[in-house]
């Protein structure tokens, strides 16, 4: 995927849109819009993975429905307030759209999804097993970006890098290289209804601890603080 580290967010997707563009908002004169994109998986499931794009980038584009467009770009998040409460919402932002050949086309559906992502662990990991004995650890990672903003991803490890994930620290520099997919769950309500709500996460495919380079959160001791997993 990227053999050099040359940013700390680079996600690549191609797929096909599935939804008309809305817009979304505006800034310093600039406009931008949202679609979804079906991302395939090698399993032939399709990720439904939404998208903002400026307009800048898709003048002499329609984006119809239907079409395959690769789109190279990043990674974002933002809080959104809803219904009283805070809520992580993740998009791929756009810096690049292409409409591939057919020939071109058919190389990139081989791999059609990827991402790196190079931050810090911002959360204490989360360790489970699925009622078939599948071992997972959910991770939240900080991705720096300029201006003093930050991204926070949520990430998920399988097996032995579940394993590894388990045990790292709060401030632990880690560079994650996956795809991204997304999952539909039911979300309870204070009324007892459920709705049916999308999350996106990263899934992991490989993992890098850079070890000498952390952030850790520190005790009043002055000692890096441990935390004990259930």
């Amino acid at each position: 995927m990227v053999d050099k580290v040359i940013d700390t967010n680079i996600i690549t997707v191609v797929g096909k849109v599935v939804s008309e563009k809305k817009f979304s908002h505006e800034m310093y004169g600039e406009g931008f819009y949202t679609f979804k994109l079906g991302v395939p998986r090698l399993s032939d499931y399709i990720d439904i993975l939404p998208v903002t794009i400026s307009e800048r980038l898709i003048v002499n584009m329609d984006l119809m429905k239907g079409e395959y467009v690769l789109i190279e770009g990043q990674l974002r998040s933002y809080n959104r307030y809803v219904n009283n409460s805070n809520r992580l919402v993740l998009t791929i932002f756009a810096r690049d759209i292409h409409e591939p050949n057919e020939e071109e086309l058919k190389e990139l559906l081989k791999k059609p999804n990827e991402i790196f992502i190079d931050g810090y662990i911002c959360k204490p990991p989360i360790y489970r097993t699925t009622p078939f004995g599948r071992e997972i650890t959910d991770l939240l990672v900080a991705v720096n970006r300029p201006y003093n903003k930050s991204d926070y991803i949520p990430c998920i490890s399988w097996g032995r890098n579940a394993r590894f994930c388990e045990k790292l620290l709060v401030g632990d520099h880690v560079r994650l290289w996956g795809r991204v997919q997304s999952r539909d769950y039911q979300k309870k309500l204070s009324s007892g209804e459920a709705i049916k709500r999308t999350a996106y996460e990263v899934s992991i495919s490989k993992l890098e601890y850079i070890e000498n380079d952390n952030n850790r959160e520190k005790g009043d001791d002055g000692k890096d603080v441990e935390y004990e997993y259930c």
